[in-house]
C-alpha cells in the first residue's frame, strides 16, 4: 500500500495580503508543496510547508505595483507540438518537454563543453567539480538540433552556444557553420572573452581579430558577455581584458554584444547605472545589457540568501536611483507585452510566429537612447518617453484580433496601421536623428532586418531575467519557460529545472554522455584539463596599454596596478 503524503497548505500572517496560490518545490527533498504568494510591506512574497522540512518563506518580487504591473501582462498560452516525454511524475519532473508544457523555445541553449577556464563562485558548474568531460560530438549536435526544430508551430531558430566556456572548443567554428547548414538563424555566443584577450595581448592583435573574424564569418549573430561592474573590484571574471575583448570585436566586425552583469547584491548593485554608462559609450559593438539577478544555489541559510537576494524590481529601482531618475521604473516591461506584436505580425502574414507567453515575472526589459553631446554622454530617453506603448500593445492586439475573427480584411488593416501608428508617437519627444515611425512600419510590416539594425545601432536594449531558484521555485514560471537546453537522448529541458534540479537533469545526464576525467587526460592530455587550462592574468602587463585606460577612463578614478 503506497504511503500517503501529508500535504500542508501554508496559512497567511497578521499584515500580509493574499495575492495567488501556486505550486512550489521543497528545497530540501523536492517535493511539490502548495505555496502562497502574499503582500507584505508593500513587497510580494512566497510561503510553502515541508511536513518533512519545515517552513519556507522567501521574497518573490520587491516591490508590489511593479507586480501588479507586470501580471497585466499575462496572456494565454500557445499550443505547441514537438513533445519528447510523457506526463508521468508531474512538473517539473518530465520535463523534455512533456505536454504539460505551455511555450515554445525562443532560445534553444547548447552546451558545447563543461571545462572552464575559470572558477567563479557562484557558477552552475565546471569540470573539475563534476569529475568528468562533457563535450558532445558534431552528429549529437546535428541530432540535437534537428530534434529542435521539429517543435511548433513556429520551428525555433535561435541557439546559444554555451558552457562551461565555449572557446574552449577547438572547433567552435565547425559547430557554428553546421548549426547554419540545420537553418538555425540566430547564433548566440555565450563567453567571458577571455581567449580572445589572451590571443590578443600575449600572442598578437591580429590572432585574436582573425579567430573573431572566423566565428563572425561562420555566423555567430551576437555574443553574450560576462560583465559585472567597471571595476576590479566587481568584476575580478574578466575586468582586465574586457577593453581587449571589445577591441577585437570591434576590428573584426562583430558589432552585437549583450552586457551579462549577474546582479548580487553588495557585491557590484552600486555600479549598476555605470554598467549602462559604459555600454553607452560602447554602443558601436555593444547592443545591450542583459541583468541577471543571481539565483542562489545548494542550501544556504536565510541570513544568507537574503544578504545576497535581489529581485528585479529591486534592480530596475536601483537604476532609477543611479541614472537621475533618467531610466524610471515605469519604463519596464514584461516579457509578454511582445505577444500582441506576434500576434499582429501572425494575422497579417497567416504564417505562425514566436510568441513570449512566459510568465511575468520571469523577466522585464527596456530600451534608451543615450544622448551625446561632443562624445559625452549627457542624458537617457527611454522609449516609453514618446511611444505610448501600451497604447500600441492594445492596439495591435485589437486588430489581430479583427482579422482573426474576419472582421476585417489584411490590407485594410495593414494600411490603417499606416495612418495610425503615429497616434502612438509624440514627435516632439523622440531623440534627433530617430525616424522611429519610419523604422516601426518596416519592421511591422515588412519586418524589415535593415530597420531592425537600425534601431539598435540607435537604441541600447536593457533587459532582466531572474533564474529561478529552490526557494523561490513557481511551477506556474516553469511551465511557461522559453529557454530550454538541448540534451543528446533527445529531450528539452526548461531552463529552471535544467540547472536547479541538477541532480535530476543537468549533472545527471551529462555524466551519463561524458569521459571521466582520467580518460580524457589520457585522449587529450593534462593540458586540457584542470589547472592546466585554468586562467592565470598579468595584471601588470594587461593595464599597460592605452586601450586599457581609454576603454575605462570615465570609470577608474587613477590608475591601478
Amino acid at each position: 500500500m503506497q504511503r500517503q503524503i501529508e500535504v500542508i497548505v501554508p496559512k497567511l500572517k497578521e499584515g500580509e495580503k493574499l495575492i495567488g496560490r501556486t505550486v512550489s518545490l521543497c528545497p530540501v527533498c523536492y517535493r511539490r508543496l502548495p505555496a502562497l504568494l502574499y503582500v507584505k510591506d508593500n513587497k510580494v512574497f512566497m510561503r510553502k510547508i515541508c511536513p518533512e522540512h519545515g517552513e519556507f518563506e522567501e521574497i518573490y518580487w520587491g516591490d508590489y505595483e511593479l507586480y501588479k504591473k507586470a501580471m497585466r501582462f499575462y496572456v494565454k498560452t500557445n499550443k505547441i507540438w514537438g513533445f519528447n516525454t510523457k506526463i508521468s511524475k508531474g512538473c517539473p519532473f518530465d520535463c523534455g518537454y512533456c505536454p504539460a508544457h505551455l511555450n515554445q523555445t525562443a532560445l534553444a541553449n547548447l552546451v558545447v563543453t563543461n571545462r572552464c577556464d575559470l572558477s567563479c563562485w557562484y557558477c552552475f558548474f565546471y569540470a573539475e567539480r563534476a569529475g568528468y568531460v562533457y563535450e558532445p560530438s558534431l552528429e549529437d549536435i546535428r541530432k540535437m538540433i534537428r530534434i529542435l526544430k521539429k517543435q511548433g508551430p513556429f520551428a525555433p531558430t535561435a541557439v546559444q552556444l554555451t558552457g562551461g566556456e565555449p572557446l574552449l572548443r577547438e572547433d567552435l567554428v565547425e559547430i557554428v557553420k553546421l548549426l547554419k547548414e540545420e537553418g538555425i538563424t540566430h547564433v548566440q555566443l555565450n563567453t567571458t572573452g577571455i581567449l580572445f584577450a589572451k590571443l590578443w595581448v600575449y600572442e598578437s592583435p591580429e590572432k585574436a581579430i582573425e579567430y573573431a573574424r572566423a566565428l563572425r564569418k561562420a555566423g555567430v549573430n551576437t555574443v553574450y558577455m560576462s560583465f559585472d561592474g567597471v571595476t576590479p573590484k566587481t568584476n575580478p571574471k574578466n575586468h582586465w581584458e574586457v577593453p581587449y575583448i571589445l577591441e577585437t570585436f570591434r576590428r573584426a566586425g562583430m558589432t552585437s554584444v549583450v552586457l551579462v552583469p549577474v546582479v548580487i547584491r553588495g557585491m557590484n548593485t552600486h555600479e549598476l547605472g555605470d554598467i549602462i554608462r559604459f555600454a553607452a559609450y560602447q554602443m558601436d559593438v555593444v547592443r545591450g545589457v542583459n541583468f541577471q539577478p543571481i539565483s542562489i544555489t545548494g542550501s544556504v541559510p536565510k541570513e544568507q540568501r537574503m544578504r545576497f537576494r535581489i529581485t528585479i524590481p529591486d534592480v530596475i529601482k536601483l537604476i532609477e536611483e543611479q541614472t537621475n531618475g533618467e531610466i524610471p521604473k515605469d519604463a519596464w516591461y514584461p516579457v509578454p507585452w511582445t505577444y500582441a506584436f506576434s500576434e499582429f505580425v501572425e494575422a497579417i502574414t497567416k504564417k505562425p510566429a514566436l510568441k513570449m507567453v512566459n510568465h511575468p515575472a520571469c523577466g522585464m526589459a527596456t530600451y534608451v537612447f543615450p544622448i551625446f553631446e561632443k562624445r559625452k554622454l549627457v542624458k537617457f530617453i527611454p522609449i516609453t518617453d514618446f511611444i505610448d506603448v501600451e497604447g500600441l500593445y492594445e492596439y495591435m492586439l485589437e486588430k489581430a484580433r479583427e482579422i482573426k475573427q474576419g472582421k476585417k480584411g489584411r490590407i485594410r488593416v495593414i494600411l490603417g496601421f499606416l495612418r495610425a501608428v503615429g497616434k502612438f508617437i509624440d514627435f516632439k519627444r523622440v531623440p534627433k536623428g530617430l525616424h522611429i515611425r519610419r523604422m516601426l512600419i518596416k519592421m511591422v510590416i515588412k519586418r524589415n532586418y535593415k530597420a531592425l539594425g537600425e534601431f539598435h545601432e540607435k537604441a541600447l536594449f536593457l533587459g532582466m531575467m531572474h533564474f529561478q531558484d529552490l526557494y523561490n521555485y513557481d511551477l506556474a514560471r516553469v511551465v511557461r519557460c522559453n529557454i530550454s537546453y538541448l540534451v543528446p537522448d533527445g529531450r528539452l529541458i526548461p531552463f529552471c529545472a535544467f540547472n536547479v534540479l541538477e541532480n535530476i537533469y543537468r549533472d545527471k545526464i551529462q555524466k551519463e554522455y561524458s569521459i571521466p576525467i582520467d580518460k580524457w587526460i589520457e585522449i587529450k592530455g593534462k593540458n586540457t584539463i584542470g589547472d592546466a587550462i585554468k586562467y592565470k592574468r598579468d595584471v601588470k602587463k594587461l593595464t599597460q596599454s592605452e586601450i586599457y585606460w581609454k576603454t575605462y577612463e570615465l570609470f577608474l578614478k587613477q590608475k591601478q596596478s
